[in-house]
């Protein structure tokens, strides 16, 4: 039985929704994002404990501009509208949204100019993010204005008796400096939450989710040694114990000891069934002379499916149900709660259709932050944890050209030294991803007194939040130095190494 309350986030198509459906599960309250056009009734049917209304990049004043049925605001349900949000809560019930020439973009001095239950006893001026064109001239009957800035005289609204609130700023971006404490506000004092969204929470209704799916059937897991499939498998592992058997999949493309710490992991600390599908040479073979990315990522993604398909009937034949990793952004992107295409384990194309299982997602309502957190606290090893992101395809996607057993010695040797220097320097976590990558060219060089002809390595490391857009990472020249020595150094047949400094875009963060 759920024991939490749930907050709607209304989304009105601004990039916000998503992390002020985060911001409210940091305050340990759940949330869930959904569409502007679901009806007020199914709305209410979930029966929230409050409703916020996001951002959005529309004018209220535009033809076909987002809204929503007023009905919400006669449900007794309190709703809290940010930005276009509040724009939309005020045009609404009959205030004005003009735009008067004073738009606000960036850092902005609010002052609070009446007691209000958002505000609570923050201080009366404090800094606020804006980023609006429209603002709110008038507040409707019944409204009272509790905040201002220079520019704009309602930067925050009110019916309290009503439980409608708006604030024209965004609360739930870092750069407003008490947001979290106003979402907090909105959530604990105005709708009465209980911090009850943990971890212990989170995890003791997934084991109980999926014990009600899968009774005592068998199930299935495809391993990459991912984040989202490692906690997947460990969740419905705690759950159902030795029902669960998990094919790990090695197509010898891994970084340095990932193959290891997979089986090492699961096998050995938690005991699962592990079946280790060692298939390098297979991948080589099929890969053998293939030069062109889509070719390549198309040959691996057919292998993938074909040894998970044999092993899964000779060990696993009569398994029912199959664990996917999807997390709560696929189901966002995919528009609907019940999405029933299956995101390959590898990113690597999909599972055929006649594989008959039925899906297990314990993961389905997560963000990827609060899946590491589930991760910790299943005690999965921090490396597997706090994995960057890795490429479905693995390392034949960062040899630019043929793949073949001894490129990928190199690479996988220069990579590993990579990704041992940044966390010997404290950069693992504050980069998206550091790798290193192997270009089809050979170069000139000096070693000794011989001339050599040998590869160049690129080192790409970038920061990013979403993987959408990158910025080359800053790394310190001293870092650099080394990388530079280490690898040409101690790899054999490297004479070069490089630092890509594109962002994306106009690059991609993979080279291929």
């Amino acid at each position: 039985m759920e024991d939490h309350d749930t907050v709607l986030v209304v989304d009105f198509g601004a990039q916000y929704a998503q992390l002020i459906a985060r911001r409210v599960r940091e305050a340990h309250v759940y949330s869930e994002i959904v569409s502007r056009h679901t009806p007020v009734s199914e709305l209410l049917a979930r029966r929230p404990a409050g409703i916020i209304f996001s951002g959005g990049p529309k004018s209220v004043h535009v033809e076909g501009a987002p809204s929503i049925d007023p009905a919400v605001y006669e449900s007794g349900v309190p709703v809290l509208g940010i930005c276009y949000g509040a724009q939309l809560v005020a045009q609404q019930l009959g205030g004005e949204v003009a735009r008067t020439g004073l738009g606000e973009y960036g850092r902005t001095e609010l002052e609070v100019i009446a007691r209000s239950a958002l505000f609570g006893d923050l201080p009366t001026t404090q800094d606020v993010w804006m980023s609006h064109g429209d603002s709110i001239v008038s507040a409707p009957a019944g409204f009272s204005v509790t905040a201002a800035t220079d520019a704009v005289p309602v930067a925050a609204l009110e019916d309290a008796e009503r439980r409608i609130y708006g604030v024209q700023f965004h609360p739930e971006v870092a750069h407003t400096t008490r947001g979290q404490e106003i979402l907090k506000h909105f959530l604990y004092d105005v709708c009465g939450c209980r911090p009850r969204w943990t971890m212990t929470s989170i995890i003791e209704q997934a084991v109980e989710a999926i014990r009600a799916q899968v009774g005592g059937e068998k199930v299935i897991c495809g391993l990459s040694g991912g984040v989202d499939s490692s906690v997947a498998a460990a969740l419905v592992h705690k759950a159902v114990g030795d029902q669960l058997t998990c094919v790990f999949v090695d197509t010898g493309l891994m970084r340095a000891g990932e193959a290891e710490q997979v089986e090492d992991t699961f096998r050995r600390q938690f005991g699962v069934d592990l079946v280790h599908a060692k298939a390098a040479d297979r991948f080589l073979e099929n890969l053998a002379g293939v030069e062109d990315p889509e070719r390549k990522r198309k040959i691996i993604g057919e292998t993938f499916i074909r040894v998970f398909e044999e092993v899964a009937a000779e060990t696993a034949g009569d398994a029912r149900f199959l664990v996917q990793g999807t997390l709560y952004p696929d189901v966002i992107e995919s528009g609907t709660k019940d999405a029933a295409r299956i995101k390959s384990h590898h990113n690597v194309g999909g599972l055929p259709d006649d594989m008959q299982f039925e899906l297990v997602e314990p993961l389905r309502n997560l963000f990827k932050d609060e899946v590491r957190a589930v991760g910790e606290e299943l005690g999965l090893p921090e490396d597997i944890v706090w994995r960057q992101p890795f490429p479905g395809p693995g390392l034949a996607v960062r040899i630019v050209g043929d793949v073949t057993p001894e490129r990928l010695e190199i690479l996988r040797q220069a990579d590993a030294i990579v990704v041992e220097e940044i966390k010997k320097a404290g950069l693992h976590l504050e980069l998206w991803q550091a790798f290193a990558v192997l270009i089809g060219v050979r170069t000139v060089g000096v070693m000794g007194d011989e001339r050599t002809y040998a590869h160049p390595i690129v080192i790409r490391a970038v920061t990013s939040d979403d993987a959408m857009t990158a910025d080359w990472a800053r790394l310190p020249h001293d870092l650099l130095d080394l990388l530079a020595r280490r690898i040409i150094n101690e790899v054999p047949g490297v004479n070069r190494v490089a630092f890509d400094i594109t962002a994306k875009p106009p690059g991609t963060i993979e080279w291929e």
